[in-house]
C-alpha cells in the first residue's frame, strides 16, 4: 500500500457500511439544474456514497498537494525541464472537470520549469461536437480561457490527426496532430464509473479524447461493447481499456491529474503522476464509495445525474445501464433526464428511429464487422441491448416528446405520470430508486 492510498484509508472507513436502505420520506432525484420530487412508500433507495465524500481543502490545495506527491513518476516540474513544447489535453463541454482547480498548478509547473515553453491546451471532444468559446469561459475562466493557446480537437478532419500505430484491438491508433507531435503530453481529467469503460478518466483523455472517429469506432466495436467485462467499474480484461492503454502507451502520454469530485461538483481528492498508476489509484480510492449490491426492482428508477450529465439524451443512456443492473425479468425502467441539448447525436438518432425494432438492431450490430462500425453504434446498441428486456420510460422536456418515441422509448412529462404509466403495467410492483445512476457500480459483493 503506498503513502497515497494511506492518506485516503480514514475517508474510505467513513463511508456507511450499507447505504442500501428502505425509504418512506421525500427523495430528491437530480434533474437539470434542480430536482424532481420522488415519494415512493417502500421502495428501495439505493445511494451513491458520493454524498459522503468531503474535503476542508479548497480544489488548488488538494491539486497542489497530489502534484507534490505524484504516484509512480517524477513531478511534472522535472519532468518538463528541457522540453520546448507541451500539450495539455483538457476536458471538453460534457464533462464537469473542475479545471479551474487542476490547470494553473499544471501551468505554474510547466513554466517555473521552463518559462518559454510553448503550451497548447487541446480539448478531448472525443466525437462530440466542438466546445464553444462560451463553454470554455464557463469551464476555464476568462483568463485561462482568453489568455491560453487553445485548440478544439475534430475527429472528423483527416487533416488534424495522424496515425501512430496499430492498436490490440487492430484498429489504426489515429490522433490529433497537436498531441503526436508534442515534444510533452500530458492530461487532466476526473475520474467517476464509467458504464463500458469501467471508470472514467486517465486514458480516456487520449482515446477517445483526442481520436480520429476512425479509432474511436474501431475501439467500440460491437463484439467489444458485447463483452462482459465492458461494464462499469470494470477494467481487468476489458477490452476497451486495454485499447485505451495500448493508445496511452504510443502516444507517450507522460503524466496525468485526474480529480474526484463531490455532488455539488466541488474537487475532494486527486492522482497525479504516471497514467496508469495515478489513474489505478484514483478508481481504486472511488470504487468503496459507488460499489452497490444490486437491489431488484419491477419498476426501477434513475436519473443521469443532472446537468451537465444529463444535458441529452444520448449521456442518459449511462444511467440506464444501472436501472437494467437492477431490474427483474420485464421490469419497467424509468429515466429523468432534462437533456437541454436535445439527443446529442445525429446517427444515435436515426439508427433507432430507422430500426424495425431494438431486437433486430441489436442483432445487426452484432453482424457488423470492426472496420464498418457506424458513428454512436455503441450507444444505440447499449440501448438496443436495454429495450430488448425492459420497457423504457423517459421523463423529460415536451420538446422531446416525438424524438423519444422515434427511438423506442416511451414519452413522459411528469415522473408521476412515468408511475401511473409504470403501475399500470405492473401488479403491485417492488420499486427500486437510484437517485444517481452514472454515480453507481451496481455489482455483487466480492467475497473474500
Amino acid at each position: 500500500m503506498n503513502h497515497h492510498q494511506k492518506k485516503y484509508n480514514k475517508a474510505v472507513d467513513d463511508v456507511r457500511a450499507n447505504q442500501i436502505r428502505k425509504e418512506r420520506k421525500m427523495i430528491k432525484l437530480p434533474y437539470g439544474n434542480s430536482y424532481i420530487d420522488c415519494q415512493c412508500k417502500d421502495a428501495a433507495v439505493i445511494y451513491s456514497g458520493v454524498k459522503e465524500l468531503k474535503s476542508d481543502k479548497e480544489g488548488l490545495v488538494i491539486v497542489r498537494e497530489a502534484m507534490a506527491n505524484p504516484i509512480g513518476s517524477k513531478s511534472l516540474y522535472e519532468i518538463a525541464r528541457g522540453k520546448k513544447d507541451c500539450t495539455i489535453i483538457i476536458s471538453d463541454h460534457t464533462r464537469p472537470v473542475p479545471s479551474r482547480d487542476i490547470l494553473p498548478p499544471m501551468l505554474e509547473e510547466l513554466r517555473r520549469a521552463n518559462p518559454e515553453i510553448l503550451i497548447t491546451l487541446l480539448v478531448a471532444t472525443g466525437c462530440h461536437r466542438g466546445t464553444t468559446k462560451e463553454e470554455l469561459i464557463h469551464k476555464l475562466g476568462r483568463d485561462i480561457a482568453e489568455y491560453e493557446n487553445i485548440a478544439v480537437h475534430d475527429s472528423e478532419n483527416p487533416l488534424s490527426n495522424v496515425e501512430i500505430g496499430i492498436l490490440p484491438s487492430g484498429a489504426p491508433l489515429i490522433i490529433d496532430r497537436l498531441a503526436a507531435e508534442a515534444d510533452l503530453l500530458i492530461a487532466e481529467g476526473f475520474i467517476e464509473p464509467h458504464f463500458f469503460a469501467g471508470f472514467s478518466g486517465g486514458r480516456k483523455s487520449v482515446l477517445p479524447g483526442v481520436c480520429d472517429q476512425v479509432t474511436v469506432l474501431g475501439n467500440h466495436c460491437s463484439s467489444f461493447i458485447d463483452s462482459p467485462y465492458a461494464r462499469t467499474g470494470i477494467i481487468d480484461q476489458n477490452p476497451i481499456h486495454i485499447d485505451m492503454m495500448a493508445a496511452v502507451q504510443m502516444a507517450k502520454l507522460a503524466y496525468i491529474v485526474n480529480v474526484i469530485i463531490d455532488e455539488e461538483k466541488n474537487t475532494v481528492a486527486a492522482f497525479a503522476g504516471d497514467p496508469k498508476l495515478a489513474h489505478e489509484a484514483g478508481c481504486e480510492f472511488l470504487r468503496p464509495y459507488c460499489q452497490r449490491e444490486p437491489i431488484y426492482g419491477d419498476i426501477v428508477i434513475t436519473t443521469n445525474g443532472g446537468y451537465p450529465f444529463d444535458q441529452n439524451v444520448y449521456q442518459c443512456v449511462k444511467s440506464m445501464t444501472a436501472a437494467e443492473a437492477c431490474a427483474k425479468e420485464g421490469a419497467v425502467l424509468i429515466i429523468c433526464g432534462e437533456c437541454r441539448d436535445g439527443v446529442g447525436g445525429e446517427s444515435f438518432y436515426q439508427l433507432l428511429k430507422e430500426c424495425r425494432d431494438a431486437e433486430t438492431l441489436y442483432q445487426e450490430f452484432m453482424e457488423t464487422p470492426q472496420q464498418e462500425t457506424k458513428p454512436d453504434q455503441w450507444q444505440c446498441q447499449i440501448l438496443a441491448r436495454i429495450l430488448k428486456y425492459h420497457s423504457v420510460i423517459f421523463v423529460t422536456e415536451k420538446e422531446l416528446k416525438n424524438v423519444i418515441k422515434d427511438m423506442k422509448m416511451i414519452y413522459a412529462s411528469t415522473l408521476e405520470e412515468a408511475l401511473a404509466m409504470a403501475m399500470a403495467e405492473k401488479t403491485d410492483p417492488s420499486i427500486t430508486i437510484i437517485p444517481d445512476g452514472i454515480g453507481v457500480i451496481i455489482q455483487e459483493q466480492t467475497k473474500g
